[in-house]
């Protein structure tokens, strides 16, 4: 198994052993409908795993038979659409043992050998508590992307249109500054309050409050250890959620680095004990922070952090340069 969110998935579900999937969705922070969506597939793979529904079948009965025609004569063969997911990889039927520990030792890095470039303003002291949690058992192996479905170029525009933009709007931007390509959501700079929604219209704000770049002596003050060649980074993010429907996710879930390149960069799944990672979940008017961390080559250069409800980036996405 190569997928660590299916490894995620498994090791939640084998100590609950028994649940409902949303309630295992709430537990590892992501949407029920793709939990849903690889459970099906990862019983089909050969794993002891049955996912199954229970229902009232006289209410099932009594709905079916007042629903509309189109619904309730829908053909059997015709299957539901799968929720926008990343593809699981199918494997060979076998048995298999979901295991948290790492799959090798790491090579200790000495210590730091000078100061430490931190970009934006500390919150306040840290104090290094409790003992080693254990061997950073390697960031998550990124799954390959789907191929982008061609989109055909956009039809000319009135020039009037194109000039001043379309009535109560204001498509212009300054000479000074780069044009935001369409659907990738807000831009800002590090400090700065964004606003947002999450999948089931929550209103969220999200700050970014500190990158610290380097971080390995925070890393191997928690018990971890780097390869050579690698560096740690963490990155301190607060959310408010504005609106009156809870934001039942884990708030960091799909926040990002963005290289020079522009590769994308997933958290760890490490915590720290002097950086408090997030929770899940953000209750109607409340204000919660926590800190993600990062282990990426030495000679990468991030320039900037990406936040998103969802694995791909949309027009709720939020984006903030870090660099000078």
């Amino acid at each position: 198994m190569t997928d660590p969110v299916d490894t995620r998935l498994l090791a939640a579900l084998a100590d609950l052993g028994k649940t409902a999937v949303h309630e295992l969705a709430a537990k590892v922070g992501m949407d029920p409908r793709e939990v849903a969506y690889r459970l099906v597939a990862l019983s089909g793979s050969g794993l002891p795993l049955l996912v199954g529904v229970e229902s009232d079948p006289q209410g099932l009965r009594a709905a079916i038979a007042g629903a509309p025609p189109s619904w309730a004569n829908r053909p059997p063969q015709q299957p539901y659409p799968a929720p926008p997911s990343q593809p699981v990889p199918q494997q060979p039927p076998a048995p298999y043992n979901v295991q948290g520990a790492p799959s090798g030792p790491y090579n200790v890095r000495g210590a730091p050998s000078g100061p430490y470039n931190v970009q934006g303003a500390p919150s306040g002291p840290y104090n290094v508590q409790g003992t080693p949690s254990g061997r950073y058992p390697g960031p998550p192996p990124r799954p390959p992307q789907p191929p982008r479905p061609f989109t055909p170029p956009p039809a000319p525009l009135d020039p009037a249109v194109s000039t001043w933009g379309l009535p109560q709007t204001a498509s212009w931007a300054r000479g000074d500054e780069p044009v935001k390509p369409a659907g990738t959501g807000k831009r800002g700079r590090l400090g700065e309050v964004m606003e947002t929604q999450g999948l089931e219209g929550e209103q969220l704000s999200v700050q970014l409050l500190e990158v610290q770049d380097p971080a390995d002596y925070l890393f191997s003050a928690a018990g971890y250890r780097l390869e050579d060649g690698e560096r740690a980074v963490v990155v301190h993010t607060e959310i408010t959620n504005r609106g009156s429907i809870p934001f039942a996710s884990l708030p960091d879930n799909y926040l990002e680095l963005l290289t020079a390149d522009g590769t994308a960069i997933g958290k760890a799944p490490v915590s720290l004990t002097s950086r408090p990672p997030h929770k899940i979940g953000v209750k109607p008017g409340e204000t919660l922070g926590g800190h993600t961390v990062y282990v990426l080559p030495d000679a990468t250069r991030v320039v900037s952090v990406r936040w998103s409800p969802r694995p791909e980036p949309d027009e709720r996405t939020l984006t903030w340069s870090i660099e000078d």
